[in-house]
Formats: C-alpha cells, sequence, structure tokens
C-alpha cells in the first residue's frame, strides 16, 4: 500500500501528469511521468484546511485501470499488483515528482514479472532525455 502522502487523489494531479509529462508505452501499460522542477526542493499543495499547507516532498503516484480491462475484480488484482509494482520504484524517482500508470487491456492476463519488466521499461523511457516531438518523414 502507498502512503497517503505517496498517492494521487485530485483530478487536476492527473491531468498535470497527462498534460505536462512525458509519456511512454510499453506493452501491457502507460507511464505519464511529469518530473519536478528543477529548482524547485518542495511542493505545496493546499490542505483540506484553508490554514494549513500540506508539503510534498516524496513523489507521488496514480493509476488508470478502466473497464476495458475486465469486470471489478480483475481491475483491482491489476492495481493491486501495479500500487506494489510503483511502491518498490517510487525512491528512483526525484522528488515532487507525478507518476500516472495506466493499464491496457493487456494487463489483465499478464503475469506480476511482465508487468514488473513493462513498468520498468516504460519509467526508463520516459526518464530518458530523448528528444520530444514526431519524427520527420
Amino acid at each position: 500500500m502507498l502512503a497517503a502522502a505517496q498517492r494521487l487523489r485530485r483530478s487536476s494531479d492527473f491531468a498535470a501528469a497527462f498534460r505536462g509529462g512525458r509519456r511512454a508505452a510499453r506493452g501491457t501499460l502507460v507511464v505519464h511521468l511529469k518530473s519536478a522542477d528543477p529548482g524547485l526542493t518542495h511542493e505545496v499543495e493546499p490542505a483540506r484546511s484553508a490554514d494549513v499547507e500540506y508539503v510534498s516532498t516524496s513523489p507521488r503516484a496514480g493509476f488508470v485501470v478502466s473497464k476495458a480491462v475486465g469486470n471489478a475484480v480483475v481491475r483491482n488484482r491489476v492495481r493491486r499488483r501495479l500500487r506494489h509494482l510503483v511502491r518498490e520504484r517510487l525512491g528512483e524517482l526525484s522528488a515532487g515528482s507525478i507518476l500516472v500508470v495506466r493499464a491496457l487491456p493487456a494487463a489483465a492476463d499478464a503475469s506480476y514479472l511482465r508487468l514488473g519488466a513493462d513498468l520498468d521499461a516504460a519509467l526508463a523511457a520516459a526518464r530518458s532525455e530523448r528528444g520530444r516531438g514526431r519524427r520527420s518523414r
């Protein structure tokens, strides 16, 4: 289980990763990774109370597992596997990073090892400094 400070809860956080992050797809999943600004040492979020600010320095993760993956039992199994895999790899991300893992329908039948290999490959691709944009034809 991810700690509360490491989970994405707001749709604006998911949207930030989708719009401003780097995307990489590998077999059973798609990863959206938005790294924190290099000069930013911590991320400030408004807390539930207007008087207190919540400071998060740890990277955070969220998961998207749609009905295309399978029924509720299958979706929850895939989500639990991904949550466990991401928890092991969250320490490798820079402080303030936002990671969204979207499961593809092939994730329903994938083994734990296959999900882990796809997650590692997608994270490596999302962190690479390769140029953005389309290739010229």
